[in-house]
């Protein structure tokens, strides 16, 4: 972000100078989520008398989410929510909402093990842990249980209503719990209000969910905002529809570059030149030789990228489709006559990540809350490889919008009743909207601290000493115990090493023995063969012989002994290792131990829920919250008017 951002009139005015009138475009995939936030920058520019419009869409060319792994249920759909074990991986835009705090902020493994949890330890006695451990706190998203996930344009409503209906149900009455006083009243028939709408709208049920979020969005924005918000409505359908109709729109200018045989080579380099170095993008020739970064939308049969080559096309959609060319693509109209005679005039053509962006912002402004699309750095390095080469596209530039919206909770007088992970961290449980607006950052700092002095105690009896000092409470009295078996494990430890030192020393004479033996064995054997064997000894040779005897004889006796020394030695260190007494309070300890990690996890998912999924639901709101929160709009336009915003070009 900029330091120290302009005002908004100011951007505003800037805006004016380099866009004109072009329309502001807030494209998403549900309508549930930060979208209709964006009312609040539409209306100021109309308050400041600028004439540019608002276009709403649904972005529905996309795959409708898709279970990660797991049992398939072809037709049906389900809520989850997202954790680092059954659901990781887990991607749901279309349909997830958060109740009033929450936010997709998975608590990872590796968060988990960095704030020293023993995570393997544990994981022997609470084999599941992890699933609800690491669960976002106050995010479900719906997902399809098909094998192959359709694209959200074609998903029936009947199939998913059901699903999505629950769970706004459930965002909606978690948010409530967390208010309470007269708000919590107005909030109940707010919420009623937004219940009966969705039921409502969703009478025909025959229409796709995409047509069914259309219809919901002029209510959504105006419902949030609590003022007239007029503004056109579309979908990513019908914004990219390819055809003989369609074709010499701006926004296919830069597809024409891919499409044209003359100047394709030189565009598909400069996307691989775009992406490179970056996490989650392909150079075009993983997607097939002759890749192009855009897909096709063909009705009925999918998505798939397009492939270019000499004499025929190829999409790749689950069963691939194919264009015969009878001559080479000298532009977009050639490939529209195509698609059209094959497919008929509702095809998409839907650019891949860093393309899109390109495509829509020649003919708008794309309203984006900061650290949305983090692939508009290579969309940038694209636009500007395409002009070196010869080929400026004109594009918009984009609206940033950083909000800061628990502090504009400040001009709000209702009461929040604190979900049971905030209890903690604020020291209450409810407390004015004033009060959290000006307390939360400090919070949020404070649980990071807990989290880097959590991740300090390594030791178990380092853990336990800081919880008797920090909470005190039955802490003091575990603390005392578990010192109090330490040293009495410390004791024992002494008595088993004295054990030990003794076989030791058993073992180190049983091996020097054994060198003694083999010595014995060859001086017998060699006085054997010098003056017995096949000889006449004499009585001196055969007293020696008997002396030999007795030696090597002595050696094994000894030998003997010392077996028996280190078998009793062993009994002896098992009888103190396994002795009743002893195993009472090896238990005992495990058990302190187990206490205090169980609290470590409880403390660890506490502090980042406060920490950082406020800080990533601060950032991006559910915009329907305000309207429960604070039904006269004050906290929507006190966010509006203390947000920061900035231009981002595009080339």
């Amino acid at each position: 972000m900029e330091a120290d951002c302009p005002p908004l009139a100011e951007i505003l005015a800037q805006l004016q100078e380099v866009s004109g009138d072009a329309p502001f475009l807030a494209l998403g995939q549900t309508v549930f989520w930060d979208e209709p936030m964006k009312a609040g920058v539409f209306l100021a520019s109309r308050r400041a008398g600028y004439a540019r419009k608002l276009v709403a869409g649904v972005h529905d060319t996309d795959y409708f989410a898709k279970l990660p792994s797991g049992p398939r249920k072809p037709g049906k759909f389900k809520a989850l929510p997202h954790n680092d074990t059954t659901t990781k991986g887990l991607w749901s835009a279309a349909a997830e909402f958060s109740e009033l705090f929450g936010s997709e902020t998975v608590i990872t493994r590796e968060a988990l093990a960095t704030a020293g949890l023993r995570v393997d330890r544990l994981s022997q006695s609470r084999p599941h842990f992890l699933d609800e451990a690491t669960e976002a706190w106050g995010w479900k998203g719906v997902v399809s249980l098909d094998e192959f996930a359709p694209v959200t344009a074609e998903v029936p409503l009947t199939h998913l209503f059901t699903e999505l209906k629950s769970t706004l149900d459930w965002a909606l009455d978690g948010s409530l719990d967390s208010m309470t006083g007269e708000g919590r009243v107005m909030a109940e028939r707010l919420a009623d209000e937004l219940r009966a709408f969705v039921c409502d709208t969703a009478d025909d049920r025959s229409q796709s969910l995409s047509d069914y979020y259309r219809k919901l969005l002029p209510f959504m924005y105006e419902y949030c905002a609590n003022a007239p918000v007029p503004l056109d409505t579309t979908s990513t359908t019908e914004l990219l529809r390819f055809n003989n109709s369609t074709w010499n729109t701006p926004r296919f200018e830069m597809l024409d570059l891919f499409v044209n045989h003359e100047t394709r080579a030189m565009a598909r380099a400069s996307y691989d030149e775009a992406i490179r170095g970056s996490s989650g993008l392909y150079e075009l020739a993983r997607f097939g030789t002759g890749a192009i970064p855009f897909d096709l939308v063909i009705p009925g049969l999918g998505r798939g990228t397009i492939r270019l080559g000499t004499k025929g096309a190829v999409i790749s959609t689950h069963e691939p489709q194919f264009l015969t060319l009878k001559k080479p693509l000298t532009g977009v109209k050639d490939l529209a006559e195509l698609i059209e005679a094959k497919f008929g005039p509702n095809c998409v053509i839907v650019g891949k990540a860093v393309a899109l962006i390109g495509m829509l912002a020649r003919e708008f402004v794309f309203v984006f809350h900061e650290g949305a699309s983090s692939y508009v750095k290579h969309s940038r390095k694209l636009h500007q490889l395409l002009a070196a080469n010869g080929h400026d596209l004109a594009m918009n530039p984009i609206l940033r919008i950083r909000y800061d919206a628990w502090a504009a909770l400040r001009v709000c007088c209702s009461w929040l009743k604190l979900p049971e992970p905030f209890h903690r961290a604020f020291g209450t449980e409810e407390l004015c909207a004033p009060s959290f607006a000006g307390r939360w950052k400090e919070v949020a700092k404070e649980q990071e601290a807990v989290l880097d002095r959590l991740g300090s105690l390594r030791r178990p009896i380092e853990l336990i000493r800081h919880f008797d000092e920090a909470l005190g409470g039955s802490w003091q009295s575990l603390a005392r115990e578990y010192e109090g078996l330490h040293a009495q494990l410390e004791k024992l430890k002494n008595s088993v090493e004295t054990v030990r030192a003794e076989r030791h020393a058993i073992v180190a004479e049983m091996r020097a023995q054994r060198a003694e033996r083999q010595l014995a064995e060859r001086a017998k054997g060699e006085h054997f063969r010098a003056r017995i064997f096949e000889k006449t000894p004499s009585e001196e040779d055969l007293a020696e012989r008997e002396r030999l005897t007795h030696v090597v004889e002595a050696i094994i006796h000894r030998r003997t002994e010392l077996q028996k020394e280190l078998h009793l030695s062993q009994k002896k260190q098992t009888a103190l290792v396994r002795d009743p007494e002893v195993l009472k309070i090896h238990e005992r300890r495990r058990a302190i131990e187990l206490e205090a990690e169980l609290k470590r996890l409880r403390l660890i998912r506490q502090a980042i829920i406060v920490a950082r999924g406020l800080d990533k639901a601060n950032h991006r709101p559910s915009a329907w919250w305000f309207r429960l929160v604070c039904p006269d709009g004050l906290w929507f336009r006190e966010t509006v008017d203390s947000a920061q915003y900035y231009l981002e070009p595009l080339r």
